[in-house]
């Protein structure tokens, strides 16, 4: 049994880190908008428990993690559970008021402060003001949107930042996915009171636990362990600027999948954010 909880992590080993990370985010966007349409049954917060139990389960099974800790480590996982809960409850009730790629672009303010933190290269605060006036201007063209939801927006964009740092530290304090497999029944049992709340018995319904379960795989199992096996790999400001790719993806899962058409003005406010992102990536040195 040892031999097969290995085999995750050679298979994600075989692949380049940035390639873990584009898996990722596709999966974690589409994940969202499928997400979404569970909103009317189970509630913004009741899709996140769900997500999280799920995903809690299907990662404690895969990697049989030990209790045993070190203070220190365990301080690491109780506070990545703590921001993983805090960061997809506040971008699901986002979700809930303004479109998803709308979302994921204010979002995508947490990676970008951690990709350019104690940079000194001129060329990023370029990068920075270009994805800075992109938000700006999605947040204000042709009506806006629903302040609300920015709001929630802008708190899982700081929440994002944490769990960036939280997870390369993670990774660097335990095996595999176990770390992430305990942080997760951590993040789920901070949800649990406020999915019980706000969706009740819906949780049971057997076809909104079905959704559920695949909002898990695609939402939390697969991204979250690509991502963290990257940051293992690679520093966080370099993972945080390939992060920074989210509002594309976003935007064009919530148009495929839930025909979400932004308006002109906000789809090149999205634009603005790609460019700043792929101009970063490419100045951005190797050793960085």
């Amino acid at each position: 049994m040892a031999h097969a909880d290995r085999v995750p992590a050679r298979l994600m080993g075989a692949i380049p880190p940035p390639a873990l990370v584009l898996l990722g985010i596709v999966s974690l966007q589409v994940g969202a908008a499928v997400a979404k349409q569970l909103f009317t049954v189970a509630g913004a917060a009741g899709t996140v428990t769900l997500r999280l139990v799920f995903a809690a389960l299907v990662l404690l099974a895969i990697w049989r993690p030990s209790l045993r800790m070190d203070r220190r480590t365990f301080v690491v996982v109780v506070s990545y559970g703590t921001v993983l809960a805090a960061m997809n409850l506040c971008i699901y009730h986002a979700f809930e008021r303004i479109p998803l790629g709308a979302a994921v672009t204010i979002e995508f303010l947490g990676p970008l402060a951690v990709a350019v933190a104690g940079s000194r290269r001129w060329l990023d605060g370029v990068w920075v003001l270009l994805a800075g006036a992109g938000v700006l201007l999605l947040t204000r063209a042709q009506g806006g949107l629903m302040w609300t939801g920015v709001l929630f927006a802008l708190a899982a964009a700081a929440c994002w930042a944490a769990y960036i740092l939280l997870a390369a530290k993670l990774g660097s304090k335990t095996a595999d996915g176990k770390g992430l497999a305990l942080a997760m029944v951590v993040g789920s049992l901070i949800a649990l009171p406020f999915g019980v709340t706000s969706a009740g018995a819906a949780m049971f319904d057997p076809i909104v636990l079905a959704a559920g379960f695949a909002v898990a795989l695609m939402s939390s199992v697969i991204p979250y362990s690509l991502e963290l096996e990257a940051l293992r790999r690679m520093p966080p400001r370099v993972f945080g600027i390939l992060m920074s790719l989210e509002p594309a993806v976003a935007a064009l899962a919530g148009l495929v999948v839930l025909g979400e058409h932004l308006k002109p003005a906000q789809w090149v406010a999205v634009c603005c954010v790609v460019i700043a992102s792929v101009g970063a990536t490419r100045s951005a040195r190797p050793d960085v």
